[in-house]
């Protein structure tokens, strides 16, 4: 027991709680791989000979305007889901590494609720709000 009858602060999750934020990743992974596949066939049009390609061309420039925006959209989506892949593959690597869910900035135990909300989190909340008033990283 620690000094003063205090409880002595946990360091990292155990495996029990690693193998559990192990199973939401990996079932958050799957999704963002699907939506990513989903963003990228928006993306490259994937040269399919559909209605638009037979079609005469007498569309308007709004109509053509609007599809390069939605594809311009689309394309910005994938980044931000690749982006999010990334973090997620990253995440599993402090699993295996048993550095998941410590702060980078404090070394205390990112909350639990967090992770489940927020897997990829490095930071706990306090220490982001703190870089974001020091504008540091």
């Amino acid at each position: 027991m620690a000094e003063d009858n205090k409880p002595i602060e946990k360091t990292r999750y155990s495996d029990e709680e690693l193998a559990e934020f192990k199973t939401i990743i990996q079932g958050m992974l799957e999704k963002a791989r699907a939506e990513y596949d989903t963003l990228r066939q928006v993306v490259m049009h994937n040269g399919s000979n559909d209605i638009e390609d037979t079609t005469p061309s007498f569309k308007t420039v709004e109509d053509d305007g609007a599809y390069q925006l939605s594809k311009e959209e689309a394309s910005q989506l994938a980044q931000r889901q690749y982006k999010f892949i990334q973090n997620l593959e990253a995440a599993l690597v402090r699993i295996e590494n048993k550095t998941y869910g410590i702060c980078r900035v404090t070394g205390k135990l990112i909350p639990k609720e967090r992770l489940r909300l927020v897997p990829h989190a490095t930071l706990t909340v306090e220490a982001k709000e703190m870089l974001a008033k020091t504008g540091g990283k």
